[in-house]
């Protein structure tokens, strides 16, 4: 099974442009999510795909493999798919562009759902964490995912879900941590279907696949990632990485 980490880096960014080229510890951001992909010595491959000449002159620059974007895109499921359509691989992992505080044992967690699946019934594996604080729940920035009894996804939303019409019944509630790995057919599939209405309400692209049919598989984690989406992240992020 070939298993390639593709690292989708689009220059504009609404609260904090070109913050991928931001210096993290003496490299840009984008360069040390790349890097730190590299390090797990998970994949066969890792490719930075962009619409960016800059990020792209970046990457190249440090030694790294980038792939130029052709179109527009409006997913990073979109951007992804257009780079790997020729590509000889098995299953994708999508890794943040701001995200340079990535950890192996994650992205190993996803990687054993297709490994022991022998069936090949699931299409993409994503990651989940448990969050309990009243204001993290409601926070409509934060994506809550609930899941059946074999932890497949069975719906995404901005909105509290479930909504605790009975509070005393102690139900889990879970946020989504966008990293993916996805079947190549399955993310093809996606670049080549419409968009529906779950997904043009929410806003989030996974609904899509949940509109197609297609088996989310969630895997819960510990994790906690620092993501950079604003000037004050990266102050913390640059904090952080003294003692990384």
């Amino acid at each position: 099974m070939k298993i390639i980490a593709v690292i989708p880096a689009r220059y504009a960014s609404t609260r904090f442009p070109a913050k991928l080229l931001q210096d993290l510890g003496g490299k840009a951001v984008i360069t040390r999510t790349y890097e730190a992909a590299l390090q797990t010595g998970l994949f066969d491959d890792v490719f930075v795909v962009t619409d960016s000449d800059l990020i792209f002159n970046e990457i190249s620059n440090q030694g790294g493999k980038a792939i130029k974007s052709i179109k527009e895109h409006e997913s990073g499921s979109d951007r992804i798919a257009e780079a790997v359509q020729n590509l000889e691989v098995d299953v994708v992992v999508n890794v943040q562009g701001d995200e340079p505080f990535i950890q192996k044992e994650p992205l190993e967690a996803l990687l054993k759902v297709f490994l022991s699946d022998s069936e090949m019934k699931i299409d993409l594996a994503s990651l989940m964490r448990k969050i309990e604080e009243k204001e993290d729940i409601e926070n409509p920035n934060n994506v809550k995912v609930i899941v059946d009894q074999n932890q497949l996804a069975l719906y995404f939303s901005r909105s509290v879900i479930p909504y605790p019409r009975d509070p005393n019944t102690g139900v889990n509630y879970y946020q989504h941590i966008g990293v993916y790995a996805f079947r190549k057919k399955a993310l093809m599939d996606f670049y080549t279907l419409p968009m529906q209405l779950l997904e043009a309400t929410e806003k989030l692209e996974q609904l899509r696949y949940l509109e197609y049919g297609k088996k989310i598989k969630m895997v819960e984690t510990t994790h906690v990632g620092i993501g950079i989406d604003t000037p004050e992240d990266l102050e913390k992020a640059r904090k952080a990485w003294l003692n990384f």
